[in-house]
């Protein structure tokens, strides 16, 4: 229940504070004084849109602070506090709702900032405000539909949420089957394409880090006679010409005649030992790439064959990298790139390493090509040869995931068949649950217009009738296949019309309370705010909404905004907006009455003259009137 409002640079009001109490609160005053605004900072505080047109001229922000009780052991006390909210010892709850002039808005709930969405939520439980724009809503069929069903309570409701669950699952399996059938050739043609390409890269049978390999060893080749004669000339210089005699001068003999000078007296001097410790150790280096260029010499050698081949093989992978490769023409799987994804630890630009053997291509014109690739690795230059992508590696991603969309593509008859199948499940489970929605519906409208019928029976309108008509929609929707409309038969043999052709002004107004006095035994929340839901009424009829109020204000906290002293007179607490101004601007407060000052208010109500005798005692005789039938009620 709410107990305090305190509302602050909102419209007309600079600020104002509502003292609120169980029962029914009437708020009266001038038109254009600020009461519909009141009703605004309700609606704010409780999640209400945030309009910054609203905030008060010279105003940093408009602020609504509301305090109210609730169970500390009730849902709207756990959903604060596990937004980390808390209630008073005593069991209240504070709620501020602020917005700003560029149109932030911020919330709070028990002193902690929260979303506005938790307003919106805990307004569930705690409010049900209706403005004046709630009677045209009424008039929508959605919103009556949902009226019934609101109505209807849990058991339609379970069956709405499994309902609706089916009616979606159906909705995305029909569509699924729906493209199966309607692109069978397009899927057709993909597989074929996909096949193709799968068939050109078996055919070929790449490695990982064929291309680099291929690109050093072509390299090795084309320059074969270029790298002998480097390496003959180097290994003569360190070992000489095993051919052709040696004249003492290569390398290695005149390391061995340094070392050799150098081992007779090493031991008289430390200095010249270390010296000739690493003499000896450049002999044996010397030695070792003597021999490694001897071997190296004996390996390579002109070889135009080889060199063709790996020419060939090359562009053989040059074509499958331009097809399938980063960026090629047909690198995309079900339209989506392939990406490559980078080995645990790699370094992002970080080629991968070269195989250290690749299996030989089967079919026509295949290579032996593995040692050939062996020693192209073991022999480049990484200076020469810096790390770059490997594009095969992304030409064979491409293959593993081409032959997984072919697998499902070539599934496509199974998968139809398999989806067929569940649509007819489906569709068999949506029409038996919109079944079980119409029959509830049904059963729901029938109680709905007997208790509507009733209220309105208490509202001055004894001989309305209320009925809910179903219509069966084409197909079934989100929500079932009933299109539900309300009816009013406003006197006996009158046809039940929709609401929008057979209800006046006055007659929708107290359709709609009628409705919400329903709904407040069928589903209560503590607090019902009305905004002018006599609007259209008058002189009997007034009296009735004002009785029918107050006999719902002893079941929930009843706030109503009201232009009528036969409603206001009914209340338990008046206040009235009053409104004021110096010549420039415009202020607005909230003043609650004493009886006297309810005297005062209801006269000027009736007879727009608050001091005038006869209509203070008019004023005195309505609350009198009011008090008597309320006491009896």
């Amino acid at each position: 229940m709410l107990e305090e409002v305190r509302i602050t640079g909102l419209g007309v009001i600079n600020d104002a504070v509502l003292e609120l109490s169980p029962g029914f609160t009437a708020l009266t005053g001038e038109t254009g004084a600020g009461k519909t605004m009141v009703v605004t900072g309700l609606g704010l505080l409780f999640g209400g849109r945030a309009d910054p047109a609203r905030v008060r001229p010279g105003a940093q922000r408009a602020s609504v602070e509301g305090r109210l009780r609730t169970d500390p052991s009730g849902k709207v006390a756990q959903q604060v506090e596990a937004a980390g909210g808390d209630l008073d010892e005593d069991g209240t709850l504070m709620l501020t709702r602020q917005v700003s002039g560029e149109g932030r808005s911020r919330a709070f709930a028990g002193g902690r900032s929260v979303p506005v969405s938790l307003l919106t939520y805990l307004a569930d439980d705690l409010v049900a405000v209706h403005g004046q724009s709630d009677q045209q809503q009424l008039l929508k069929p959605g919103r009556q539909r949902e009226s019934l069903d609101k109505y209807a309570g849990g058991v339609l409701t379970e069956v709405l949420a499994d309902y609706q669950r089916a009616y979606q699952r159906h909705r995305t399996v029909h569509a699924d089957l729906d493209t199966l059938t309607t692109q069978a050739r397009a899927r057709a043609a993909e597989a074929d394409e996909l096949r193709a390409g799968l068939t050109e890269i078996e055919k070929l049978n790449p490695a990982a880090g064929e291309a680099a390999a291929l690109r050093a060893e072509e390299e090795r080749l084309a320059n074969a006679d270029a790298l002998h004669a480097a390496a003959t000339t180097a290994h003569e210089a360190l070992l000489g010409d095993p051919t052709g005699g040696s004249d003492g001068m290569d390398a290695v003999t005149l390391l061995g005649q340094a070392r050799r000078a150098l081992d007779s007296v090493r031991r008289h001097d430390t200095e010249i030992d270390g010296v000739a410790g690493r003499l000896s150790e450049a002999a044996y280096l010397v030695s070792e790439v003597a021999g490694e260029l001897a071997s190296y010499v004996q390996g390579i050698d002109a070889d135009p064959a080889r060199l063709a081949a790996v020419q060939e093989r090359r562009a053989s992978l040059a074509r499958i990298i331009r097809l399938f490769g980063p960026g090629g023409v047909s690198a995309s799987i079900n339209g989506v790139p392939v990406q490559l994804a980078a080995p645990a630890g790699a370094e992002p630009d970080a080629a991968p390493p070269a195989p250290e053997d690749s299996a030989p291509p089967d079919g026509q014109g295949a290579l032996d090509i593995a040692g050939g690739l062996a020693a192209a690795a073991a022999h480049a230059d990484a200076a020469l040869w810096p790390a770059e992508p490997d594009d095969i590696a992304y030409v064979l991603e491409w293959a593993r995931l081409a032959a997984g969309r072919v697998a499902e593509l070539d599934n496509d008859d199974e998968t139809i068949a398999e989806l067929t199948a569940e649509e007819a499940e489906l569709r068999a489970q949506v029409a038996e649950l919109a079944g079980r929605l119409s029959r509830l519906r049904e059963e729901a409208g029938e109680r709905f217009a007997d208790d509507v019928t009733a209220e309105l029976t208490a509202l001055a309108m004894p001989h309305a009738r209320i009925s809910v008509a179903l219509t069966a929609l084409p197909e079934p929707g989100p929500y079932g296949t009933d299109d539900v409309e309300l009816r009013l038969a406003s006197n006996p043999g009158a046809p039940a019309l929709p609401l929008h052709k057979g209800a006046s002004g006055g007659e929708l107004s107290r359709v709609m309370l009628a409705i919400e006095v329903v709904f407040a035994g069928a589903d209560p929340v503590p607090t019902f705010v009305f905004d002018e839901v006599d609007a259209g009424v008058g002189g009997k009829a007034a009296v009735e909404i004002g009785r029918r109020l107050a006999k719902l204000a002893r079941l929930a906290q009843v706030i109503v905004v009201t232009h009528l002293p036969q409603v206001a007179a009914f209340a338990d607490n008046h206040l009235v907006v009053a409104k004021s101004s110096d010549g420039s601007i415009t202020s607005t407060s909230v003043i609650r009455l004493d009886h006297e000052g309810r005297v005062r208010e209801l006269s000027r109500m009736l007879a727009g003259l608050e001091d005038s005798e006869f209509g203070q005692a008019h004023a005195a005789e309505l609350l009198a009137m009011a008090s008597e039938q309320a006491t009896r009620d």
